[in-house]
């Protein structure tokens, strides 16, 4: 069954990526263990560089938080640079192994996804139904958003390089977890603060029960994406289901 959008009662589309624009398997399968395979290797390149410093500044800091609350991560050797390398790359591979939503690590991963796509080892993935969809939201002059734990760069860059071309000219903004945790109310909040508009203005697209929860508790609209591949919800929940973006009718 078709869903009704009203375009006169929703002026913004913010979007999660993983299990809603873009299937899970490219994050697991290909993103990430890119970045991990990389990870050592950016370090030893780019260690010197403005992003690269700025990152390892972040993970320093949240590895001494790791440890001041006993959570045993790799130690941090800073007696030579070789052992801080090492250090950093150890702690990003301890990370990653704990799926951590670390401000540090999506950063780092960004700089590392943003070689793969220039070199074309990498290459953005989208549901079949998500360009048209963008077109014609854009078309209908929606504003349409993106809000994912992923870093904003590695946002536009999976938006930049798919198949069907440079999406991100339908796109008007990017949220990551800068704003805000996906599971915090405030979160949804301040990017409706942000893009200048009532909260219920705002339909927020996810296949996490968990968000579209706290998007709904700060009074914007939710749509649940259900794709092939996701797992199914572990909970109750009220929220309305799509399984495809041509189920909205604008």
């Amino acid at each position: 069954m078709s869903l009704s959008l009203s375009v006169t009662g929703t002026r913004a589309l913010v979007l999660d990526i993983e299990g809603t624009t873009t299937p899970i398997a490219f994050v697991y399968e290909v993103l990430f263990p890119f970045a991990r395979a990389h990870a050592r290797e950016y370090l030893e390149r780019e260690w010197t560089s403005e992003p690269c410093r700025n990152a390892v500044a972040v993970l320093r800091d949240e590895h001494a938080a790791d440890v001041s609350r006993n959570q045993a991560p790799p130690a941090w050797v800073d007696d030579s640079l070789i052992l801080e390398i090492a250090s950093a790359a150890a702690y990003v591979g301890w990370l990653m192994d704990r799926d951590r939503k670390s401000p540090g690590l999506k950063a780092l991963q960004g700089e590392i996804w943003r070689s793969g796509y220039r070199s074309g080892e990498l290459r953005g993935q989208v549901f079949p139904d998500v360009p048209p969809a963008l077109e014609r939201w854009r078309a209908r002059q929606f504003v349409v958003c993106i809000y994912s734990s992923g870093s904003v760069l590695a946002q536009q860059l999976l938006f930049q390089t798919t198949d069907a071309g440079d999406l991100t000219r339908f796109l008007s903004g990017y949220f990551d977890t800068g704003i805000g945790p996906k599971v915090s109310s405030d979160s949804y909040r301040h990017i409706a603060e942000a893009l200048a508009a009532p909260a219920e203005r705002l339909l927020f697209i996810s296949d996490v029960t968990g968000e579209l929860d706290a998007a709904r508790a700060a009074g914007l609209q939710t749509l649940l994406c259900v794709r092939p591949s996701n797992p199914t919800p572990a909970c109750e929940h009220s929220h309305p289901v799509i399984r495809s973006f041509d189920e909205i009718v604008e």
